[in-house]
């Protein structure tokens, strides 16, 4: 068999291993999905990464400036998830509502199409740390009016979820994005 082959498919098993995405339910009000993987690295410092340092992981094509290095989360509750714009404009992506550090971050509020509909998301990033490593949760969950129904952007709004969770434990296992 050839190497590179060998090479691919043991890449796609680990991946596959490590990480997991699913749309759980979605209906024209409503839509939950919850992605999933295990970062070689301690919770404190998965924790640290994810907010500290949102503007390395976060892709800047799911940015309204079109550089995530605008991007702010600050774990506190109260706290936004922001981003500066051109001009002194800003966008509030979605508020801080729960922090336990190492373990927990829930956001609320309805990210990027969402905004501009009738709808309330929360968002959780659970972190559980096993033997050295993370177990990372991440479900949002968003339900309310929007023309058209939600269902259509459950698979959307899943794949832009699961990227950035892929980003993120890339920047702490590799060091890059």
């Amino acid at each position: 068999m050839n190497r590179w082959l060998v090479y691919t498919l043991v890449f796609i098993a680990v991946v596959v291993r490590s990480s997991r995405a699913e749309v759980i339910e979605s209906s024209d009000a409503g839509l939950f999905v919850k992605n999933e993987a295990v970062i070689a690295a301690p919770s404190g410092r998965v924790f640290s990464t994810l907010t500290e340092r949102v503007g390395m992981w976060w892709n800047s094509s799911h940015t309204f400036s079109g550089d995530s290095k605008n991007l702010t989360i600050e774990p506190r509750a109260g706290g936004c998830f922001c981003e500066r714009l051109p001009n002194g404009g800003s966008v509030r992506h979605l508020s801080v509502i729960y922090v336990d550090p190492g373990k927990e971050l829930r956001l609320e509020g309805g990210l990027g199409p969402l905004q501009e509909s009738a709808v309330a998301g929360v968002m959780v990033w659970r972190l559980t740390e096993k033997g050295g490593s993370t177990q990372v949760t991440l479900s949002y969950t968003v339900g309310g009016y929007r023309p058209g129904g939600l269902r259509p952007l459950a698979m959307p709004v899943d794949g832009v979820l699961r990227e950035q969770l892929a980003r993120l434990k890339r920047l702490i296992e590799t060091g890059g994005a």
